[in-house]
């Protein structure tokens, strides 16, 4: 069964596909999920590392640090995402509308996507660099990128605390691995610093850049695999189309079948669902109908959920009601 919930408001929907069409037209969904806290928190984040991006940098340039260089480009190319995740939340806060009944929702999600697809661009990238250092060590001023390292660890400390509590959010949560992604980049430029400085060992930050990327890797491969499931309209996690559609005919008098059960996801925290119920002929359609929506409610935890009831044939005319429920569900 799904655990997760949603925010959206419960509606009770007509029998027939025409009156469905009118009430997606007539009902936005104004689902505000961008809030202003954590809109604010990536305007911070982007500015903060979009000026340290500049400082880190120059400092790159002066002591001749490829090291820093690259993970300048990499904090540049974070504060693109950034800027990104910024601009989705405040997409994500507009209202429905006429052309976009259920908002813009997922925007978060897109841009998630997005960023998850620049973090494995990032470890691409990495690994070339690498493997170029490790053929062909460069001398650094191995104080210098200390010093500029160190800061980078610090601020990127400070951006980690201003955006970790969003995980819920797959847009923050983006913003938030790229953060710490540029913490480890930091981390490793500091101790290929000291490496260097201690042992004269050229290959240390190399090496050190190979074991980041593993590290960015992990993080960032399942929230792409996980966003394209949500963009694909892949099925919220633990849903069961057959044990739901067996549950609601044991559980409400008058229902005989349940089909073309349907369920995906507008957000990972916004679970949608649609059937047709076949009913009784002596059923009351509305007592139906909240009894069933109860249930979605309460044990598969989807508080947005659209029913078409039928008391003859199935409208659609391709489903034989009557037949055992279980067996007949479809995803």
């Amino acid at each position: 069964m799904i655990k997760n919930s949603s925010s959206a408001a419960s509606h009770a929907h007509d029998s027939h596909h025409g009156d469905h069409r009118a009430h997606s037209q007539g009902h936005g969904h104004g689902h505000h999920h961008g809030h202003p806290s954590a809109t604010s928190r990536l305007g911070i984040a982007f500015w903060i590392i979009g000026a340290f991006t500049i400082v880190e940098a120059f400092g790159g340039w002066w002591s001749g640090s490829l090291t820093l260089l690259a993970d300048a480009a990499h904090l540049f190319v974070d504060t693109l995402a950034l800027a990104l995740a910024y601009a989705a939340h405040h997409m994500a806060r507009r209202p429905a509308s006429r052309h976009r009944s259920f908002g813009h929702s997922r925007a978060g999600v897109l841009a998630a996507f997005v960023n998850s697809l620049v973090l494995l661009g990032i470890v691409a990238a990495i690994v070339i660099e690498a493997g170029w250092r490790l053929a062909h060590p460069q001398p650094i001023q191995a104080g210098i990128a200390l010093a500029i390292a160190s800061g980078g660890i610090l601020v990127n400390l400070v951006m980690a605390a201003v955006l970790h509590d969003d995980h819920g959010d797959m847009n923050m949560r983006a913003a938030y691995l790229h953060v710490l992604s540029d913490l480890l980049g930091a981390a490793a430029a500091a101790g290929a610093a000291l490496i260097v400085m201690q042992t004269g060992w050229l290959p240390a930050d190399a090496w050190l850049s190979l074991f980041v990327t593993v590290l960015i890797a992990r993080s960032a491969w399942p929230l792409l695999v996980h966003s394209a499931h949500v963009l694909q309209e892949g099925a919220p996690a633990g849903f069961d189309a057959d044990h739901l559609a067996a549950r609601l005919v044991v559980a409400v008098p008058g229902v005989r079948d349940i089909h073309h059960v349907h369920a995906w996801s507008l957000t990972p925290s916004e679970p949608l669902l649609t059937l047709h119920a076949h009913l009784e002929p002596t059923t009351d359609p509305a007592t139906a109908l909240a009894a069933m929506k109860a249930i979605i409610v309460s044990e598969f935890g989807i508080r947005h959920s659209t029913i078409q009831v039928e008391s003859d044939g199935c409208a659609d005319g391709d489903h034989p009601c009557g037949q055992p429920a279980a067996s007949r569900a479809s995803r």
